[in-house]
C-alpha cells in the first residue's frame, strides 16, 4: 500500500491511478492522517449467475402456499382496521390544551 498526502495525489493522480490498477491500494492523507483510500473497482460480471446451484439445500414449507389472513391483505391494499375503543385516555406530560400565539408587538421608533 502507497501512502501520499493531499498535494501529491493532486499532482501524481495519474501515476496513483497506475498504481490502482496494477492492484496496489493508495492511502491519501491529511497532515499525516488518514482520509481516503483508493482501490479498484472490481469488474462486472461477464458470464450469467447459475441457476439451482442451492438446490436440495433449501426447504419451503407447505404453509408458505396458504393464502394471507385478511388483515393482512387489507394491509397491503390501504384499507385501515376500524379503530378499537380505547380503555382509558393515553398518558401525556402536559394537559392537552389550545395554543395560542402571543401578538407581535411593534416597536417604536
Amino acid at each position: 500500500m502507497k501512502v501520499v498526502n493531499i498535494y501529491e495525489a493532486k499532482t501524481k493522480l495519474s501515476e496513483c491511478l497506475d498504481l490502482v490498477a496494477s492492484g496496489e491500494r493508495v492511502l491519501i492523507c491529511k497532515r499525516n492522517q488518514p482520509v481516503a483510500e483508493l482501490r479498484a473497482v472490481p469488474g462486472a460480471r461477464t458470464s450469467m449467475r447459475p441457476v439451482g446451484k442451492a438446490a436440495g439445500r433449501v426447504q419451503v414449507p407447505p404453509a408458505f402456499f396458504e393464502p394471507l389472513p385478511d388483515g393482512v391483505v387489507d394491509g397491503f391494499a390501504g384499507v385501515e382496521e376500524p379503530r378499537r375503543p380505547v380503555s382509558r385516555p393515553a398518558r401525556v406530560a402536559e394537559p392537552t390544551g389550545e395554543y395560542r400565539v402571543k401578538p407581535r408587538r411593534r416597536r417604536s421608533k
